[in-house]
């Protein structure tokens, strides 16, 4: 299939003379469409069982240009190996159908001379043709094959009982068995967009980058701040637990005997590069550069476990078109990696409870609570039979069932695992934090130390993400805000993670300097303070900070300059009259020991850009 992409201010066509004695019947012969995609298409031998590639990559530039109008123009001239008449048909119908759950679809007719008229918008990316063919299977690893086969599942409960996924009761856990059901069905793709798509655009956070591959962002300065503040907080906590951070490269050579190796255990799907004809891969987490470090390093018994960290930015995954969605799942991102070395299986197993324990604070810390994601521990069955009181302890931690996954066999590198997985509005589980005891890698990177009578010996290696990527934080983060406002509750961030924290508003212009004086004061204190110094009514910029969930908002007047005080809107918790030094109070016991970064922004709005329209 080949389609030509125009986005246009308008098209109009009106079918004039049937060009096939099999031209659909139609009721209005002149159609007029604006702003919109208009797609003109020629339907291939073969293309009928393509369709689905069609409509993902109809979506994808559709997305890319924030339209939701397309246009579908049956056009013959972009190929000489034209399908049928009864299979173009069908397929253009398809598509129609498919693409009308989420748009507004016009289809042109088929099988009619027309005439049309069309702007061209004339942007960069106004105009576009993509070649569609049946997309030949991407290699995969053994390891993915080996996920896809016999495998079980159970509920493990806290007082230690393994349950049939299909005979546990979970009226009191509806998140437990969406997250289920997701799991067991193996299906990513998404077919309508998530909330915190919408979110994340309307907030100015982060957008979809049509000049790059699908799946890798834009972040806006508000989106790169909250970016930035979870990635220094992650680094804190791995450091304060005593990791040591390192930095590695993000591509490396495909042929190398131990990575080659490691690839067909990891899985993920790689990137592929070439230098000349040397053929690399792009990293999917930290491992790679981390063992072969760790190859080089000496150290003993005594020096055990060892830690090192590395914000692997970026990291990168070749994830398939159709469960490519904002936030969720992308191509690019950035993930916090932290690999530890034990000397057994019990140093292992005492470090792998630590980091349980840990991940579960880091996530309260981003506002996601138990209850807000479902636990999963994935294990083979030898290890669960010889450590089951272990296992039935992580379970206990948590107080809430949670899903097993069994092996008979050990498909992986690791023997245990779990995740966290956060399930969103949309019923799709992300997985967040995570830690693995591999049994593999230590001596597949030739990885050694010494033990106390001399001997050399490998290392178990725990692969540990506190948090998970730092972008499904966000996205976890908009979802559980999404979900929270359907309930009838205000939308917002953790107080730390808000872009603007205080937005001081004066009732009128005489008081500008005054507002400006008090917010100076709040930022003095390190928190991110603005001024709405713009001629617009009080109602209108407290209705503008309320959109953009800003967590208190300062209003000074007359009364309030006169007795010393502010009026202080609080999100979620009401209007008060306060001293400045109340609110400075209350604002540094919120932030505690957070991380702290400057406003991303001009200080005043009137001397800000917008990024969206």
């Amino acid at each position: 299939m080949r389609i030509l992409f125009i986005h246009a201010d308008y098209i109009e066509y009106e079918a004039k003379e049937r060009a096939l004695k099999s031209a659909e019947e139609i009721e209005k012969k002149r159609e007029r469409c604006d702003e919109c995609l208009v797609a003109f298409i020629s339907v291939e031998e073969g293309d009928d069982a393509i369709v689905s590639s069609a409509r993902d990559e109809i979506v994808e530039v559709a997305d890319k240009l924030n339209v939701n109008r397309i246009v579908l123009y049956p056009y013959a001239h972009l190929s000489n190996k034209l399908a049928s008449p009864d299979v173009a048909m069908k397929v253009l119908i398809s598509l129609e159908n498919d693409l009308s759950q989420n748009y507004e679809v016009c289809r042109a007719p088929f099988g009619w001379y027309k005439s049309f008229v069309i702007s061209c918008k004339g942007h960069p990316l106004s105009e576009l043709s993509k070649e569609i063919r049946g997309e030949k299977k991407e290699e995969e690893s053994e390891a993915l094959k080996a996920e896809k086969r016999t495998t079980y599942w159970y509920i493990l409960t806290p007082d230690g009982k393994m349950h049939g996924v299909d005979e546990f009761n979970y009226d009191k856990y509806p998140n437990l068995k969406k997250f289920v059901d997701y799991e067991i069905s193996g299906t990513r793709a998404v077919t309508k967009i998530p909330p915190h798509v919408e979110l994340m655009q309307k907030l100015e956070l982060a957008d979809y980058e049509p000049g790059s591959d699908s799946g890798n962002m834009r972040y806006y300065p508000r989106g790169k701040l909250i970016k930035s503040l979870i990635e220094e907080y992650v680094e804190n906590t791995v450091l304060a637990y005593g990791a040591m951070e390192v930095e590695t490269p993000i591509m490396y050579d495909y042929e190398h005997p131990s990575l080659k190796s490691y690839l067909n255990r990891f899985p993920a799907r790689q990137y592929i590069v070439y230098s000349g004809k040397d053929k690399f891969f792009l990293r999917f987490a930290a491992c790679f550069g981390q063992f072969l470090m760790m190859h080089d390093a000496t150290f003993s018994y005594r020096q055990l476990p060892i830690r090192i960290y590395e914000l692997a930015k970026y990291a990168f995954r070749r994830e398939q078109k159709g469960e490519l969605v904002g936030l969720r799942r992308l191509r690019a991102f950035t993930m916090p990696d932290m690999h530890t070395l034990a000397g057994d299986m019990e140093q292992a197993k005492e470090e792998f409870k630590r980091q349980y324990e840990m991940a579960i604070r880091v996530l309260k810390d981003f506002g996601l609570e138990l209850g807000d994601y479902e636990v999963a521990i994935r294990f083979t069955r030898e290890f669960y039979n010889e450590n089951r009181e272990f296992i039935e302890s992580l379970v206990k931690m948590v107080n809430r069932p949670v899903l097993v996954q069994m092996w008979d066999e050990r498909f992986f590198y690791f023997v245990l695992k779990f995740e966290f997985n956060f399930v969103d509005a949309m019923n799709k589980a992300a997985a967040l934090s995570t830690v693995q005891i591999d049994v593999e890698n230590a001596e597949r990177y030739g990885i050694t130390y010494y033990d106390e009578n001399g001997e050399k010996r490998y290392p178990l290696i725990l692969h540990c993400s506190p948090s998970g990527a730092v972008e499904r934080v966000m996205y976890s983060i908009l979802e559980k805000a999404y979900m929270q406002a359907q309930r009838g509750i205000k939308p917002s961030f953790p107080f730390w993670l808000s872009p603007v924290q205080v937005r001081v508003v004066p009732v009128k212009d005489d008081f500008v300097d005054y507002a400006d004086s008090i917010a100076m004061r709040i930022r003095q204190a390190g928190i991110r303070a603005d001024l709405d110094d713009r001629d617009l009514s009080v109602s209108r910029k407290i209705r503008d900070g309320e959109k953009e969930w800003i967590p208190f908002i300062v209003v000074v007047g007359a009364r309030e300059k006169e007795k010393g005080t502010v009026t202080v809107r609080i999100r979620n918790g009401g209007v008060e009259e306060m001293t400045l030094d109340s609110l400075l109070s209350k604002l540094e016991s919120l932030m505690g020991s957070y991380p702290r970064k400057p406003l991303p922004l001009p200080y005043r709005l009137s001397e800000r850009p917008k990024f969206r329209g």
